[in-house]
């Protein structure tokens, strides 16, 4: 059976903030919505479930995310995940030029955690925390782009 990632879904406190963010990052928006309804309740397993959603597209056209800002039931705030812990890590994008998504990440608000590290000169990589805490890794590949 064929299967393929068609996105990665972050809860986000404040959407607008967040698709501006990833917007001057270089994803473009594709969609947005408000959701509810039945549907919405089954699939996701909320009872009342009530979301603004935004869909945001890398230029490549094949990575994506997904954002959720909950209306009802009320979000609940929680601790960022660390590095080191099990489940959901991190989004992760290849950029052009680190130092210039750094710059525009820094806008933001947001930081590296510690710094830029260089693995094997193959990459120049990063872990900062985006919105709402979430852990994304910005690497820009050193030699020739490979897929």
């Amino acid at each position: 059976m064929p299967i393929r990632l068609d996105n990665v879904g972050i809860a986000v406190s404040d959407i607008e903030a967040t698709i501006a963010f990833f917007t001057d990052l270089g994803l473009t928006l594709v969609g947005r919505d408000t959701v509810s309804g039945e549907w919405a309740d089954t699939a996701v397993g909320l009872d009342g479930n009530h979301a603004k959603i935004a869909v945001l597209q890398t230029p490549d056209g094949y990575g994506r995310i997904e954002l959720f800002e909950y209306l009802h039931p009320d979000a609940i705030p929680t601790t960022p995940t660390l590095a080191n812990e099990i489940g959901m890590h991190r989004v992760a994008f290849s950029v052009d030029d680190i130092d210039e998504s750094l710059a525009i990440a820094a806008r933001h608000g947001y930081l590296p955690l510690r710094g830029v590290a260089n693995y094997q000169d193959v990459y120049k990589l990063t872990y900062l925390r985006g919105p709402d805490g979430f852990l994304l890794m910005l690497a820009q590949a050193l030699g020739p782009a490979s897929d």
